[in-house]
């Protein structure tokens, strides 16, 4: 759209101090003759913007001319936040700076958008942490449309909902505090009858948002429940240790995918050393139970248990198996 066309000029010029039009026109995508009209118009808004001929000339803000983000969008002010959520800023040592910048961020948007991006930080939480357990097969993206009506709307929720382990099916009425993406799999966290409780968006099999408000517990937000709530996860005792070496050339794919089951070796020292045979890394971890470590086997030969031998053998079963059933099948 030509307005944020329009910004986006502007910020440029804010930022660079002077851009040939050539270059605007790259950075936009629009070509050089539609930058010089959105330069005229600009002008004719009362943006002190002019253009400088010659070889070194282009198009530039008068000195000291500042913009804020008022032309940002609602649906944009709301996106910023919450890619603003979550702790990742405080593990690198940044939380005093992001809420530095939160607070600027705030005060430099549209007076009208200010209550939506408060109501998106405190309503959205981003947590890029896998749980320590085994992943499950990768789920379609549900629909989050009721979820996000309730959750913004502050009115209870209806739920369908199919359980992981036995399959039941219940129906919930929930008092919804807000939606967390954990490593990218969305959660409802809201109340059932005051007791805090964490739902599977993907598990859904229908959400109705009711005409009733909301009853959350006083003093309540939903980062103190997603705390309690996933403390509860975590804190499930992991007493299964399991030593593998992991080829160097898989080894970020590796950490990335069992970062939650890292563990320090039995004797102390770091989850993570070289191996007597160059390429691999020998690495320590913890999980709940035999079948969990079981998961390891994706990895193929890019992976070797050590130890436990219980491990080792289920592995090599497993493997074995697999080896027959592709051994035996025709050459298509």
């Amino acid at each position: 759209m030509r307005s944020d066309r329009l910004l986006s000029i502007m910020l440029l010029l804010q930022t660079h101090g002077q851009l040939p039009a050539a270059d605007l026109a790259d950075r936009l995508e629009v070509s050089v003759r539609t930058v010089m009209r959105d330069v005229e118009a600009l002008s004719a808004a009362g943006v002190p913007v002019y253009t400088v001929r010659g070889p070194q000339g282009g198009i530039a803000l008068l000195p000291g001319y500042r913009t804020d983000v008022t032309g940002l969008t609602t649906d944009e002010s709301r996106a910023l936040f919450v890619l603003l959520s979550g702790t990742a800023h405080a593990d690198l040592g940044l939380g005093p700076a992001f809420g530095s910048a939160l607070r600027k961020v705030m005060a430099a948007l549209p007076a009208p958008h200010r209550p939506d991006a408060d109501l998106v930080s405190r309503r959205i939480l981003i947590d890029p942490v896998r749980w320590r357990a085994t992943p499950g097969p990768e789920q379609p993206a549900p629909d989050l449309g009721a979820f996000q009506q309730a959750v913004f709307t502050d009115r209870r929720l209806r739920l369908r909902y199919r359980h992981g382990r036995d399959q039941r099916i219940r129906t919930y009425t929930l008092d919804p505090y807000g939606l967390v993406s954990k490593a990218g799999v969305w959660y409802l966290v809201a109340d059932h009858e005051g007791e805090p409780r964490l739902y599977r968006a993907d598990r859904a099999l229908s959400a109705t948002v009711l005409d009733e408000a909301v009853q959350r517990r006083d003093g309540v937000e939903l980062a103190g429940v997603w705390d309690e709530l996933r403390r509860r996860i975590d804190d499930i005792p992991a007493p299964y240790a399991v030593t593998a070496r992991v080829r160097e050339e898989v080894l970020a794919k590796f950490l990335r995918i069992h970062e939650a089951d890292l563990a320090p070796p039995p004797v102390g020292g770091p989850s993570l050393t070289s191996d007597d045979e160059p390429g691999w890394a020998v690495v320590h971890l913890r999980f709940r139970a035999l079948v969990a470590a079981e998961a390891l086997l994706a990895f193929g030969p890019d992976v070797e248990v050590l130890v436990p031998a219980d491990l080792r053998q289920s592995l090599g079963r497993r493997a074995a198996v697999s080896a027959a059933l592709y051994a035996s099948s025709e050459d298509v």
